[in-house]
């Protein structure tokens, strides 16, 4: 699992470092940071997750998962699409 926290959407309630604080330390004006970077160990996804669905304001996000190196990508990858490729004119 990897997510994204949006600092400009937080508004401080700190419901996040509640429930992940490994992951979610407050600053000094109580807003959250993201610590670690974006990817999530699976013993931290439930405490993760669950600071994502409780924050008011939807400033966490999961990032779409996607298998790029065999170029299919995953349910929920909205990395955009490779241009067409237009046929020749003759």
């Amino acid at each position: 699992m990897k997510i994204k926290l949006d600092r400009t959407l937080c508004d401080g309630f700190g419901i996040c470092a509640k429930h992940a604080p490994q992951h979610f330390p407050l600053d000094d004006w109580g807003y959250a940071s993201l610590t670690g970077g974006p990817a999530i160990a699976p013993a931290d996804e439930d405490a993760v997750h669950r600071a994502l669905l409780d924050c008011p304001v939807h400033a966490i996000t999961v990032l779409p998962e996607s298998n790029r190196a065999n170029g299919t990508p995953t349910a929920g990858d909205t990395s955009p699409d490779p241009p067409p490729v237009w046929p020749a004119l003759e």
